[in-house]
């Protein structure tokens, strides 16, 4: 049975957790909190606490007063609730404002840091402005932009947008720059992107992007309060902001036909480094850039580049300040570490030598050389570590759990630097990661090979061990130990808390409450003792999900990704929603839909078969005659994607409207019944309902 419990006051952290962050990680002083400060030129207006969300009713997209407990704060030194290195990381994330990072007549590289997660950076061209990443949002990339404008006074249009690589962070405010013209894209924009852009962009924010966004609300604790005793950051920035994700399609692709590299005969010394094979020398608005594309390191379409006027290179988001995420933890592809390190020692060869400024999508910048080639040589050097001594102990038959307990700490010439500490990936979950990706989720132990689901075992596991008081007490004295073994307790709790899944297991309504509230406790001691920022948010906010239940989700408008969506990612993501058991019972005949657009004019078929939903571009000859044929424009196509639930209906709809031609809607209507939409909110630590 369930049971249910009152929210309580805020935990205070152990004495164990306050021994541990008064020893935490202490390194030589650096040039950080100078380097996030220099060049400042406007902090955002204190008449604009908060940038209020596009939807209105009240919603914000970005809270500027939220972090002022980390503006005022010491910065180097915290409060008991949270890691002092930690700390130290969320100070200088806070630093909110515009910033010129570098200046050489009338050309300049500005950032606008401190309005989302990630930088926005504007680089002034010979006839307007070319704005690189614009922030996750519409709302924050509008006032971003606009902090720009009234500091500087520079009215001049956008002349292009340069998107560094596929994660949302980076182009999800690309319409927001055009609020000031009413949303009006000039139809000759230029938008540059890496090859392999839209396709990865897409496939990660609408593949897996329910399960994605969910998680994505415990690694950047979006909806947890600010403070102390809360969240005070994801490491890599604040959090990420909650508008609405929009997204201006790239008309120009480095890698493409357009921009392929530049070949030898037709390098320039106005390119200022020499010419080597791989590179793409291109003008935007009159500003040469250099691009080195770096596929496969923290995104899978992803670019550095190289201002050679100004000697500044942007190196994306592939060195930032801190150790980044082989895989992050609110799921994506596992990246790969021995390419990173590769795409670094290529950036190091090709513009160390002649860079005076380095700025990234993140953080703050570096100038100078020396110090700009060790960082990038650290960065390169930290993640050829991680792969290689990960594939020493997995050739040693370790496996990812042992190798992360074997290898807790960088070498010292790493570990003695700021910008190499784990506060958004982490040692333990990145060799874990790079385990995952040469060997998978298999350990080769025929024990772990079929393993009892996470109900099911919690009531083997509770009823072995006496029952759910019996587990309880076991979890108390594991807290009360000397030191304290939160790690056991959060693994015996989360056994009591799951079996109470199961509709035929008895629990009181007391242990249930008991275990749940010895869970909170002890994922809160864990977030205060976390170095990395995502670990702590993840901690906190499952301590609030296991008293509390699921909170309900921060829904972002993503309705440029809909529409971006070639037609084979379309079919592809209806695909993954059928519910293939049961069309496979209920459907022995093949169902054919042929699909046709007519503006513009495009065609393909789709069959459900065993389950599946097949896709093929155009006419499918095998597939037999087909079942109906759907005659639409792609605005109608892209309403049915974005009704949700209510795909069904919309459909019945616009047939009754005219507006789509169906010579067999039943035919139709039995391939949508199989659609199936999840729950946004779904429980992560705690069980599923009943049925559910």
């Amino acid at each position: 049975m369930a049971g249910t419990t009152e929210p309580t006051e805020p935990v205070e952290p152990s004495e164990y957790i306050l021994n541990r962050n008064r020893q935490a990680t202490s390194l030589p002083e650096s040039t950080d909190f100078a380097d996030a400060q220099r060049g400042l030129l406007a902090v955002p207006p204190p008449e604009l606490p908060v940038i209020p969300a596009k939807s209105g009713k009240d919603q914000v997209a970005w809270d500027f007063t939220a972090y002022d407990f980390l503006r005022d704060g010491e910065p180097d030194t915290g409060p008991a609730s949270v890691n002092p290195s930690l700390w130290r990381q969320g100070v200088l994330t806070a630093y909110a404002g515009l910033y010129q990072v570098t200046s050489d007549g009338s050309r300049s590289i500005f950032q606008i840091r401190g309005y989302d997660l990630s930088n926005m950076t504007i680089v002034t061209g010979d006839t307007g402005l070319i704005v690189i990443d614009p922030l996750a949002s519409y709302e924050t990339a509008r006032y971003a932009l606009k902090l720009y404008r009234d500091t500087t006074e520079d009215q001049r249009p956008i002349s292009a947008v340069v998107y560094t690589h596929s994660h949302v962070d980076h182009f999800g405010g690309s319409r927001g720059l055009f609020a000031e013209k009413g949303d009006e894209v000039p139809a000759d924009l230029a938008v540059y992107a890496p090859i392999g852009f839209l396709e990865h962009a897409i496939s990660e924010n609408v593949l897996a992007g329910p399960a994605m966004a969910r998680r994505a609300e415990y690694m950047y604790a979006a909806g947890l309060d600010k403070g102390p005793y809360a969240q005070v950051g994801a490491g890599l920035g604040l959090t990420i902001s909650t508008g609405e994700v929009t997204l201006i399609p790239p008309r120009h692709y480095v890698g493409g036909p357009e921009i392929p590299p530049t070949p030898e005969n037709a390098w320039s010394s106005r390119y200022v480094i020499p010419w080597r094979r791989g590179l793409y020398a291109h003008t935007v608005d009159g500003v040469p850039i250099v691009f080195q594309l770096t596929p496969g390191t923290e995104a899978p379409a992803e670019m550095n580049f190289y201002f050679p006027e100004l000697r500044a290179l942007c190196m994306a988001e592939n060195a930032t300040h801190t150790m980044h995420n082989v895989l992050s933890l609110r799921g994506a592809q596992v990246r790969d570490p021995q390419a990173w390190s590769k795409y670094l020692t290529e950036a190091i060869q090709t513009f160390g030598e002649y860079t005076d400024v380095e700025f990234a999508s993140h953080h703050w910048p570096r100038w100078g050389k020396e110090p700009i080639l060790e960082f990038l040589s650290d960065q390169r050097d930290m993640y050829s570590y991680l792969n290689d001594q990960a594939l020493r102990l997995i050739d040693a038959g370790h496996t990812g759990i042992e190798i992360a307990e074997k290898l807790k700490d960088l070498p010292r010439g790493l570990a003695e630097h700021w910008y190499n500490q784990g506060y958004y990936g982490s040692m333990s979950h990145n060799l874990k990661a790079v385990y995952q990706r040469y060997i998978g989720w298999f350990d080769g132990n025929p024990a772990h090979l079929w393993t009892l689901p996470p109900v099911e075992a919690g009531v083997r596991y509770v009823t072995a061990m006496g029952g759910p008081e019996a587990v309880n007490s076991q979890a108390q004295q594991a807290l009360s130990a000397d030191p304290p073994q939160y790690r056991w307790a959060a693994e015996l709790l989360n056994h009591v808390i799951f079996a109470s899944g199961a509709p035929d297991f008895t629990i009181s309504e007391a242990a249930l409450d008991t275990a749940k509230q010895l869970q909170s406790q002890t994922f809160t001691q864990l977030g205060f003792g976390a170095e990395n920022g995502t670990w702590r948010n993840f901690y906190l906010t499952g301590a609030q999900e296991v008293v509390d239940g699921p909170q309900q989700g921060v829904r972002h408008g993503a309705a440029d990704l809909v529409r971006s969506m070639p037609l084979n990612l379309f079919f592809q993501a209806m695909a993954k929603s059928i519910d293939g058991p049961r069309a496979a019972e209920e459907q022995h005949t093949p169902i054919v839909l042929r699909w046709i657009l007519d503006t513009p004019r495009q065609e393909c078929t789709t069959t459900l078969r065993n389950g599946a939903l097949i896709y093929v571009d155009g006419p499918d000859h095998l597939a037999g005659k087909p079942t109906a044929t759907i005659t639409l424009t792609r605005t109608s196509l892209d309403e049915l994607a974005l009704s949700g639930p209510r795909f069904t209906q919309n459909f019945d709809d616009q047939v009754t409207a005219g507006t789509i031609q169906v010579d067999d809607r039943s035919a139709a209507d039995t391939v949508f019944g199989y659609l199936v939409f999840p729950d946004p909110r779904f429980p992560i630590v705690t069980p599923r309902r009943a049925g559910a």
